[in-house]
């Protein structure tokens, strides 16, 4: 990550310094940014002089008083408070009076590093995601003695870098780490109760939800060690909140030795020869003659369209909101199990996921409840395969999969601005940026309509009796009141 940051300082015209105490270190830095820059160059990305003039801005050194006239220190070593805490201690006796301390943590808070400083005003966090150069995201993470004008110099200098900089106040996890949590807790729940195979999941949240990738690729990709690391450095962070517990399915994985790519096995097996799981995928059944609309549909209107495009008959009359083939009830899921709302209304019940875009969506999640026959489950996913979705039958699972999901990310982004851990701009912008969601958790939340978030997370909080699921007081106040999410504004300072 050091020789990364050097990487982008010196892109952008800076003389940088790239220093460890350990020689081999800096050689190794060193080694990773002219390689880095030969592959820029044979590409084409960058001409033969540029690679030439970059590398001539990068001088390396082993004594840190070479560092004497720097007018910023970024320092990216080990996660370890007492090591970090020397550093700045000796560094603040050799860097002039005006120079900017910057750490790229990801999870020690910025009063704590600076807490032991002579002037902990112009310490602040800098932190890049990896790989630097590529990563467009930055965080600028401010303590409660850092000087504003400090952290606004630092925006400005990620901007020129050609970064996307957001600024942060100190609290666990800043605003990525913290808010993103839950795309990987709820399926690690779902994967817990056996509702679902890490394969379902991962093209559910693709396919339906629009992520990049799902947790399950995305968790091996990072490493297990690594993400089960994270979270239980929020979860220690925040007293042990049941919002950030660390999941036991992963604990078991890097207790195995099973730490994703790196290790050839994690929820998948990357070893040579090794079959690719594949989704659970209903076979094709045929398309219902006529449904009816029962009620506005909100987030899910579009498909009502799409239905009377694939031939299908429509009808409408008043309802909750659902849709009804013959005497079977197929709603969007809303937190409530499937059999419990059949026990409710003594009716056959399917109910399906969310998605983010129902003309694109690829792949639907329906789960039917304990009451419902084979034919009528059949029924269902013949009505969304004549649409053109593959359809992914799970377990009765409260909040399917993308439900629970986004009302989890846009209920922990709701508390992040509630808490005034930033503005609602750089929560979303952070998440877009910085882990490459589809959209921002609270314009998805604005999306689906904070009513139904709130629905979702009540009934999660009700079935499964827990803590986990509380909705932030912000979101409650939003739903009461008929307002969206992004039109709060908070000072996060």
């Amino acid at each position: 990550m050091g020789s990364g940051i050097a990487q982008v300082a010196a892109v952008a015209g800076h003389q940088v310094l790239l220093f460890d105490s350990a020689p081999a270190a800096v050689e190794r830095g060193a080694g990773a940014i002219a390689a880095n820059l030969a592959r820029m160059a044979t590409k084409g990305t960058i001409t033969e002089e540029a690679r030439a003039a970059i590398l001539g801005r990068v001088t390396t050194c082993t004594d840190m008083a070479a560092l004497s006239e720097a007018g910023l220190v970024v320092e990216a070593i080990v996660e370890d408070l007492s090591v970090k805490r020397g550093l700045f201690a000796a560094l603040e006796d050799i860097v002039p009076e005006g120079c900017i301390l910057a750490t790229n943590t990801s999870s020690i808070s910025i009063e704590s590093i600076g807490a032991k400083l002579k002037r902990p005003e112009r310490l602040a966090g800098l932190h890049f995601f990896n790989p630097a150069p590529l990563m467009a995201l930055v965080e600028i993470v401010r303590g409660k003695a850092t000087d504003p004008a400090i952290a606004a110099t630092l925006e400005a200098t990620a901007a020129a870098w050609g970064k996307v900089p957001v600024q942060a106040r100190s609290t666990p996890g800043f605003i990525v780490n913290r808010v993103a949590r839950p795309f990987y807790a709820e399926a690690l729940r779902v994967l817990a109760e056996g509702a679902a195979s890490p394969a379902t999941l991962d093209a559910v949240l693709r396919e339906s939800g629009g992520f990049r990738m799902g947790p399950c690729e995305l968790m091996d990709l990072i490493g297990h060690d690594v993400n089960y690391a994270v979270t239980r450095s929020v979860w220690d962070a925040f007293h042990n909140d049941p919002r950030f517990q660390p999941s036991l399915v992963q604990r078991e994985l890097v207790e195995a030795g099973w730490l994703g790519r790196k290790s050839g096995r994690g929820f998948y097996d990357y070893r040579s020869g090794a079959a690719a799981p594949e989704p659970a995928i209903a076979v094709p059944n045929p398309a219902p003659t006529a449904v009816t609309v029962a009620g506005p549909l909100g987030f899910a209107e579009p498909l009502a369209a799409l239905i009377r495009e694939a031939g299908i008959a429509v009808s409408e009359e008043d309802g909750p909101g659902e849709l009804r083939l013959g005497s079977v009830i197929l709603a969007p899921s809303d937190g409530r199990l499937a059999t419990e709302r059949a026990a409710l209304t003594g009716a056959e019940v399917v109910l399906f996921d969310w998605a983010l875009d129902w003309t694109t969506a690829a792949t639907v999640a329906l789960a039917p409840a304990r009451q419902t026959s084979a034919a009528s489950l059949a029924a269902c996913a013949g009505l969304f395969q004549a649409l053109g979705k593959r359809v992914a039958v799970i377990d009765d699972v409260p909040g399917l999969i993308v439900a629970r999901t986004v009302a989890m990310l846009a209920n922990e982004a709701a508390d992040a601005l509630n808490q005034g851990v930033a503005d609602g701009r750089a929560i979303d912008l952070a998440m877009t940026k910085g882990v490459n969601y589809p959209i921002g958790p609270l314009a998805w939340g604005d999306r689906v309509g904070p009513a139904l978030v709130l629905r979702t997370l009540d009934n999660l909080a009700r079935t499964y009796g827990e803590d986990r699921y509380r909705a932030s007081p912000l979101l409650r106040r939003c739903a009461l009141a008929g307002l969206p999410l992004r039109s709060v504004e908070k000072d996060p300072s």
